[in-house]
């Protein structure tokens, strides 16, 4: 094991995929000649040339349906849309068409494209730059969601994504880049659909998105020292959801809070909360609490702290829970 960041497991990723296989390539803006817009594909311009890292016009929407092209002529690409946000410009390839492909050709076509982009708040960049968006993409059939917390989880997931003959949407988050953690040296992957518990606990389920992770982790520091025992669960890909993990959790605890930094109106912890109704009704002993940001628009700057979900509200919700 050595210590190294989110970001750098994300480059590390891609740097051994494309080693492996040579049909993998990766395009997007600002990939190639700056190396990310954030460094996470710094120095792969170099190892592999400008015939696999590919620096694409401003086009979203041309970057995806080239990547659904490429793919169902037995590539594998790999794009980046530089903002997550900016994923509406593609909305029609990764939503419409490449999730679909095989469906329609009766299994003859495969379309094994990796969508990555950073998404999430944190640096102030207001609204337009600043989203989690995961929840645009979860009534989708076909397409496969990723988002990955720690450094071990990104790289591990990424490859898994790469090797993956479906479309896989995969979702870094850019307030994590920085974040260190153990990663091996050795090769390893993290099967997609697969949760991970991060804290076992038993008096109460915290099911956390990404940076989320880290708030909760903060939150049952601070309950402990009030006797309350906190499980967490990241559950590391949403589309597929490891269902059974979170039942086993919540039929042991009884009670569950779901927090994720995307708006609390139709996000990922409505669809959670539902299948846990649907499965674990009779196990719970109090209603289920969501955590989000605001429905509003993020604000620039400093104030966009306001809105966001963070530790306080974490334990708030887990005080009203367990102290009715």
């Amino acid at each position: 094991m050595r210590t190294i960041t989110y970001a750098q497991a994300t480059l590390e990723a891609m740097a051994e995929e494309m080693r492996r296989d040579e049909k993998v390539f990766f395009m997007g803006e600002d990939v190639a000649m700056m190396g990310g817009a954030f460094g996470q594909s710094m120095g792969l311009l170099q190892e592999f040339g400008e015939e696999r890292v590919i620096d694409t016009p401003i086009c979203e929407s041309g970057i995806a349906n080239f990547a659904n092209g490429a793919a169902m002529a037995g590539m594998r690409p790999v794009i980046e849309i530089q903002f997550a946000d900016f994923l509406g410009l593609a909305f029609d390839a990764v939503s419409n068409q490449g999730p679909k492909f095989r469906y329609m050709s009766g299994g003859e076509w495969s379309v094994p494209v990796v969508v990555r982009s950073p998404q999430g708040g944190g640096f102030g960049a207001a609204c337009q730059h600043s989203q989690c968006v995961e929840a645009w993409f979860m009534n989708l059939p076909g397409l496969k969601i990723v988002i990955p917390t720690t450094p071990y989880d990104v790289k591990g997931l990424l490859k898994s994504a790469i090797r993956d003959d479906d479309p896989v949407l995969f979702l870094e988050h850019k307030a994590l880049y920085a974040v260190k953690g153990e990663v091996p040296t050795e090769e390893y992957t993290v099967p997609l659909g697969e949760a991970r518990i991060v804290r076992e606990g038993k008096d109460i389920t915290i099911i956390a998105i990404q940076s989320m992770v880290y708030q909760a982790q903060e939150a049952a520091v601070e309950l402990e020292k009030e006797g309350i025992s906190v499980e967490i669960i990241d559950p590391r890909t949403v589309i597929p959801l490891d269902k059974e993990t979170i039942f086993t959790s919540v039929r042991k605890t009884g009670r569950v809070v779901i927090a994720h930094e995307a708006p609390k109106r139709g996000g990922v912890g409505a669809e959670i909360s539902a299948v846990i109704t649907e499965h674990c009704f009779g196990d719970l002993k109090a209603p289920i609490m969501r955590i989000g940001a605001l429905n509003i628009p993020l604000p620039f700057g400093l104030p966009e702290k306001y809105c966001l979900p963070h530790k306080g509200r974490i334990i708030n919700s887990v005080q009203e829970l367990i102290n009715g």
